[in-house]
């Protein structure tokens, strides 16, 4: 049986130009907001942390408070 990648976190390795699947879905969590992405959406996120972020706003934050 074949499985939808609807409503699944997908994992993915960040990487300095683009990311990895590793397993699919379509969406990933904003680390620090924790709202919902969708993978074709995703912007930005740390590859140090491999992190992902909703907005740049929410990456700043995440970057002054490590």
């Amino acid at each position: 049986m074949l499985m939808s990648n609807t409503a699944r976190v997908a994992k993915l390795h960040y990487m300095a130009n683009g990311f990895r699947v590793l397993s699919p879905g379509d969406h990933v969590l904003c680390a620090v907001t924790g709202e919902r992405i969708p993978v074709d959406s995703l912007r930005y996120w740390s590859v140090a942390r491999q992190e992902a972020y909703a907005t740049p706003e929410a990456a700043t934050k995440a970057l002054l408070e490590a």
